[in-house]
């Protein structure tokens, strides 16, 4: 598929029928694919092409619209264009892995490799580069949605465990009744811990989840970084729902304040 004309800022849907034995198709319907991708030519020719393989496809032409669609129809994986007007690719992603584990595939013109890294660790699941071809695009899709069969959980709209609030719509953390204020990389590193919740989520492993681009960056980023959020949500030591685990790593728990 090669570049075209820029699409209307409208949402579309397709369905279709999948042939017999088609890869990537999880049990209990069509597997629902978003396409966030501003060339019409391009986003016609994904959605027919996707269409025809047994996907039901949303199209929508810029990154506020595609979060939009995000929320209204839970998709199975996301197409995701980086190269978007007003709102780019990348702060799009990084607003879907604020939200949800859905698998996301970049497509992007740009081949060179810092792109493609940049893209991996930001959250994205593949990196395909444009001009493609439909068979390679298509195996992708199912290759993704194979890895992905036991579905994808999106964060709730709102956490809520007696002591911190999160409306993950428009990002406010409340701590015992008062609203409290985080950077953009406090705010993700709260959402992976507490999307996490229960588990012990490594440094490196947080690196991954909470910066965008994280290269360069040691562990001793994220251990400064926690050190703030557990000031700003109140509580120390025992007390605070961030619970350092010695060698491995950090734990949200819920642990009621009496």
């Amino acid at each position: 598929m090669t570049e075209g004309r820029h699409a209307p800022d409208t949402l579309a849907t397709a369905t279709g029928r999948a042939p017999e034995g088609s890869g990537g198709r999880p049990p209990g319907g069509q597997p629902r694919v978003l396409v966030i991708e501003d060339d019409a030519d391009i986003a016609l020719g994904i959605c027919t092409v996707l269409s025809r393989n047994g996907f039901e496809v949303t199209t929508a032409a810029a990154g506020r619209q595609g979060l939009r669609a995000l929320h209204g129809t839970s998709p199975d994986l996301v197409v995701l264009d980086i190269g978007l007007p007003e709102m780019d690719g990348w702060t799009v992603l990084e607003r879907i892995r604020d939200l949800s584990d859905v698998p996301v595939l970049i497509l992007s013109a740009r081949s060179m490799e810092a792109d493609k890294v940049r893209g991996l660790r930001g959250g994205a699941d593949d990196y395909l580069t444009k001009p493609f071809g439909n068979g390679e695009f298509v195996a992708r899709v199912q290759a993704l949605l194979r890895r992905n069969q036991q579905g994808t959980q999106a964060l709730p709209a709102i956490y809520d465990d007696g002591t911190v609030r999160v409306d993950f719509a428009s990002h406010e953390v409340i701590v015992d009744g008062a609203p409290v204020g985080l950077t953009a990389t406090e705010y993700r590193l709260l959402a992976a811990l507490i999307k996490h919740r229960g588990q012990i989520l490594s440094p490196v492993k947080l690196l991954e989840l909470a910066w965008s681009d994280p290269l360069g960056i040691g562990p001793d980023r994220v251990k400064y970084s926690v050190m703030r959020l557990r000031r700003k949500l109140g509580g120390a030591g025992t007390d605070s729902p961030i619970e350092a685990v010695r060698g491995f790593g950090y734990r949200y728990r819920v642990t009621p304040r009496t």
